[in-house]
């Protein structure tokens, strides 16, 4: 396989998030994956850019009326994947965050599972969680506001 091919293939994976693809082509195939199967049985956070460029956006539904009188020192969180929202890491358990929660840089907000894989979602930015848009189970399109953090 032409290696040209490989990269537009790792190029590919890191524009979209998808977390592994495989590629055969004829007798030949190679697989690319962001997560390296060993020593690990969970796959490790990724940190994603959060700032979608206006295009990039799809519409959403209406935000809550907190998140739109929000003052310009808040900042939004959006997901950086299409996949079903989790609130917490196993059903039941206490969420990550909650209205009111302060978090740094690295903390996890979230989890968005994506084709089987739980994929991490990180805060790129530091403050005090002011409104949580999604609920726990709810599917989350690519660049639908997550959290607002000021």
């Amino acid at each position: 396989m032409d290696i040209r091919k490989v990269k537009k293939l790792i190029e590919l994976l890191e524009e979209t998030g998808v977390a592994e693809i495989e590629i055969k082509e004829g007798e030949e195939s190679v697989r690319i994956s962001r997560y390296s199967k060993a020593g690990s049985v969970a796959p490790q956070p990724v940190h994603y850019a959060v700032a979608p460029t206006p295009a990039a956006v799809p519409a959403a539904p209406a935000a809550p009326a907190a998140a739109s009188a929000s003052s310009n020192s808040d900042q939004t969180i959006t997901a950086p994947m299409v996949g079903t929202f989790y609130s917490a890491a196993t059903p039941g358990a206490k969420p990550f965050v909650d209205i009111g929660s302060v978090v740094n840089v690295g903390d996890t907000l979230c989890i968005i599972e994506a084709m089987k894989m739980m994929n991490q979602i990180e805060s790129d930015k530091a403050g005090r969680v002011v409104s949580v848009l999604v609920k726990n189970g709810e599917p989350v399109e690519f660049g639908q506001p997550l959290f607002i953090i000021e």
